[in-house]
């Protein structure tokens, strides 16, 4: 048995700063990977999936080059070499954690499948590993829903597609939120034939009507076919490809694929994890549970990253580790309850959001103001052809704080960012309002919203 102060399962977002705070704080650290270093933005997530969207992006917009006053003749995808650039981008972030960690005073790298064998044990292969605090940060990977007929096909994953050195002559998505749309155009700007399944009644259903509404607009402007209400679900082979049936009235209706893109959800990667040798508990979905800190319900064990359930995206997995890391070593308080809900939908255009929804104000009977203006209206938006979408914020209206913002369009994840900043400060909208922002930009359009607010009927 070796003896450590901290021992941290998985490398994702959380786990490598971490494994740095603790080892640079004097500690003794082990950290453990299974699989490829950097977890699943790096690896199967933000860094390749953005990279593959930049692809479709050009190739998007090389084929509107009449629009912009130039022709580039007839536009060609080389799928390999889209995958190779994929390959490399994704490839350099994966080596940098590795060799980040292999290289760090203070830690030592173990290699291979971890579970606890008690509170203070964690077994690595023919090892045993023993500290007083354990970090889990193992993870999450694509659902695969209980369909007939699935356990007897071939399907793709957010994982698997990352494969893919092909053209898929007809990709349906069977999930129509936010990794299926984003797989969904990518593929159909590179030239397959798309269609989005969709169980519920609307796309991203956790969004406000009228972003479902504009999503599915502009998709189906590109050609995305958009099935919605879906139900009895049966998946089976055919004319070697695939078949999905999307409805059980008289006379079925399938859908005929050649590919079959999951894209229903994720779950933790907690099932192998030993976790009921050490008492800690989950719910019934797998997750960890954990407090305010992260702590499990084991003393000196915290879940931090996508298996605790608190969040499902790079940016809340690194706050799970300045969490961790400010409460242990800084003697600083610091909460997930202190942190307000934000994430972008990489479709072109980009959704940007933060705070609460309009729906979510509305459930809240709060009394409400919302400022709102097309991104049509957008002076940098339309000299740039990207029309799309609108620019949204709801303001409480006694305390007079953002209580949430909605940017789908044109530079909206990296506009929503000016609200937000002022949602953490606790500032009067006013701030904003007479901020003097600059000429042409997408966020200079905030303090004009701002200025016309209106109740929330």
């Amino acid at each position: 048995m070796t003896t450590y102060d901290a021992i941290i399962i998985g490398t994702g977002q959380a786990g490598p700063p971490l494994a740095r705070r603790l080892a640079g704080a004097g500690m003794k650290v082990a950290i453990i990977e299974r699989g490829r270093f950097g977890g699943t933005c790096v690896n199967t997530g933000c860094t390749p999936t953005k990279t593959l969207v930049a692809s479709a992006y050009a190739v998007h917009m090389a084929r509107r080059g009449a629009f912009y006053g130039f022709g580039a003749g007839d536009i060609t995808v080389d799928m390999k070499r889209v995958k190779a650039r994929k390959d490399e981008v994704a490839g350099a972030s994966t080596r940098g954690v590795e060799q980040s960690l292999r290289s760090l005073e203070n830690c030592t790298v173990y290699t291979g499948h971890a579970r606890l064998k008690s509170e203070r044990e964690v077994e690595v292969g023919n090892e045993i590993l023993r500290a007083e605090k354990i970090f889990l940060n193992v993870g999450g990977r694509a659902a695969v829903p209980d369909i007939p007929g699935i356990d007897q096909i071939d399907y793709l994953t957010n994982s698997s597609m990352m494969e893919v050195d092909f053209l898929p002559r007809h990709l349906v998505v069977l999930g129509g939120s936010y990794i299926g749309l984003e797989f969904g155009q990518m593929y159909r700007r590179f030239g397959s034939q798309v269609t989005i399944v969709e169980l519920g009644p609307r796309l991203i259903g956790r969004e406000d009507e009228e972003v479902s509404r504009e999503v599915a607009a502009f998709l189906g402007r590109e050609g995305i076919d958009i099935r919605t209400n879906a139900n009895c679900l049966k998946v089976s082979r055919k004319d070697s490809g695939v078949a999905l049936q999307v409805s059980c009235e008289p006379g079925p209706i399938e859908v005929l694929g050649s590919h079959l893109l999951l894209a229903t959800g994720r779950r933790p990667n907690t099932g192998d994890l030993g976790l009921e040798r050490a008492g800690v508990k989950q719910d019934k979905r797998g997750y960890i549970e954990v407090d305010d800190q992260l702590k499990t319900n084991v003393p000196g064990i915290w879940a931090l990253g996508d298996c605790n359930g608190r969040g499902a995206f790079t940016h809340t997995s690194w706050n799970d580790y300045e969490i961790v890391a400010a409460n242990l070593l800084d003697g600083d308080h610091r909460r997930v309850s202190d942190r307000i809900a934000a994430y972008a939908l990489y479709t072109d255009p980009p959704l940007g959001r933060a705070g609460m929804t309009e729906a979510e104000v509305r459930r809240s009977g709060r009394r409400a103001l919302v400022g709102r203006v097309a991104m049509e209206d957008v002076s940098r938006a339309f000299e740039k052809g990207e029309t799309e979408g609108f620019m949204k914020v709801l303001v409480d209206a006694e305390s007079k704080q953002i209580l949430g913002a909605t940017f789908l369009g044109a530079s909206g994840d990296e506009a929503v960012h000016c609200v937000l900043d002022a949602m953490y400060a606790k500032a009067p909208y006013t701030v904003l309002q007479r901020a003097m922002h600059i000429h042409p930009t997408v966020a200079e359009f905030i303090p004009t919203i701002l200025g016309d607010l209106a109740p929330l009927s």
